[in-house]
């Protein structure tokens, strides 16, 4: 694909604010096969990647790879299921991908923020795309844990993101789990206590407050809504986001500290 005018210059418009979520609109289904056609995928190519994601035979009577190939890739990803087209944009980094390319992952993604889309593709994977301050908080949050030495902590934040990421229905419960525990993991590391929880923790995290008040109600917050879910009770993923958001603030906070102390 040869590079654009406005790749090669850095030109980017302003991202549009996210509207949709759980959908797959027509310009995204139209988008994955053009994206494919500009990797030099024919349509052929396409075609297979989306009957073995879908679980359907190709249409044996179409030969041809345009029109015919190209008018059934068009009306399978017209038809399937929305989290199905997201599906079938993994299997086609997975084949374009071969270790090296990111050029459908960056493609894909400047569509998504485009169009508005609350999702990204990261490493191969569609996930969740929150506020730009949730994105920040979470990817700062794995990337100064894994720096310090606290994979549990940063892989509590990864499986946090995962699970709110899940199609067709995000974890939200399973989330708002994660996070917290990723805050938990580094609040044990911190203070050298491997066996308290977060809530026997509070008082000897030596936060200033009123940030101590707020981590126990977010503690408090989180065992209600996550530990101790209750009938018709039920967590928006727009709370979810903000937990795991805060979360991943919070351990950034306790690993910067700590580790600027010893």
């Amino acid at each position: 694909m040869r590079e654009s005018f406005s790749d090669r210059h850095g030109y980017l418009g302003d991202d549009a604010e996210i509207t949709i979520r759980e959908d797959a609109p027509e310009a995204l289904r139209s988008a994955i096969p053009m994206i494919g056609r500009q990797l030099d995928m024919s349509y052929s190519d396409i075609r297979e990647v989306v009957c073995q994601t879908l679980l359907v035979p190709p249409d044996p009577d179409n030969w041809s790879d345009t029109p015919n190939i190209r008018d059934e890739v068009s009306s399978l990803l017209n038809c399937c299921e929305w989290f199905e087209v997201y599906d079938i944009a993994e299997e086609l980094y997975r084949v374009l991908y071969h270790g090296r390319d990111r050029r459908f992952s960056d493609r894909l993604n400047r569509l998504f923020r485009e169009k508005g889309i609350g999702w990204e593709m990261r490493e191969g994977k569609v996930m969740y795309r929150g506020s730009e301050a949730f994105n920040e908080l979470t990817t700062r949050a794995v990337t100064e844990l894994a720096k310090s030495n606290r994979p549990r902590a940063a892989g509590e934040i990864r499986e946090a993101i995962q699970d709110i990421s899940r199609r067709p229905d995000p974890d939200v419960t399973g989330a708002v789990h994660h996070a917290m525990a990723a805050v938990e993991a580094t609040a044990r590391d911190v203070i050298g206590q491997p066996n308290r929880t977060l809530g026997q923790m509070v008082g000897l995290l030596d936060l200033p407050r009123p940030l101590d008040k707020a981590v126990e109600s977010l503690w408090g917050f989180a065992s209600d809504r996550a530990r101790h879910v209750r009938e018709g009770q039920v967590l928006d993923t727009i709370d979810a986001e903000l937990l795991v958001g805060v979360a991943g603030a919070l351990c950034t906070f306790l690993t910067k500290r700590n580790d600027s102390s010893t």
